[in-house]
């Protein structure tokens, strides 16, 4: 009685590595896809491009209760000279969307932001543009306030 199980257990597992060897051969005269059980599972939805690198939260908290999937742009590597206004928010906080030339780079800007290496100020951001306002030493050696109004861009 001994050897009856003894003999089920070695007929099990013996079964189950030949069943193994069937199923890696199953597929070998079926189709030319070396590796098939690598695939992907068909009825999970594929990862996303940036998907599975990504690590963090995907956005910034800017304030209390505010959110921004926007990254900050460095302000002191604009170009103020190459500013394009692209539209203004006028409300409570008001911003402004410009491009500094750079294909599909847009940067939000608030009053009172500091651009470029000269330290231009973004003095008002008004319906029709904004106002920036640039400190300058003159030919006397006295300091002067430059005014340049950007208009919004057609």
């Amino acid at each position: 009685m001994k050897v009856f199980p003894v003999l089920l257990v070695l007929s099990i597992s013996t079964a189950a590595a030949q069943s193994e060897r069937s199923a890696k051969n199953f597929f070998k005269d079926k189709t030319k896809i070396e590796n098939p059980f690598n695939l992907r599972d068909p009825f999970k939805a594929p990862l996303m491009k940036g998907e599975g690198k990504r690590s963090g939260r995907g956005f910034e908290i800017t304030g209390k209760g505010q959110y921004s999937n926007i990254s900050e742009a460095p302000l002191e590597q604009l170009n103020v000279g190459n500013l394009k206004v692209l539209g203004v928010l006028i409300g409570k906080e008001r911003r402004a969307m410009v491009s500094n030339g750079e294909k599909g780079r847009v940067v939000i800007l608030k009053e009172g932001m500091k651009l470029g290496a000269e330290g231009t100020e973004l003095k008002a951001i008004l319906p029709g543009g904004i106002v920036l306002v640039e400190k300058i030493v003159n030919v006397y050696g006295e300091e002067e306030f430059l005014e340049t109004v950007v208009p919004i861009s057609k």
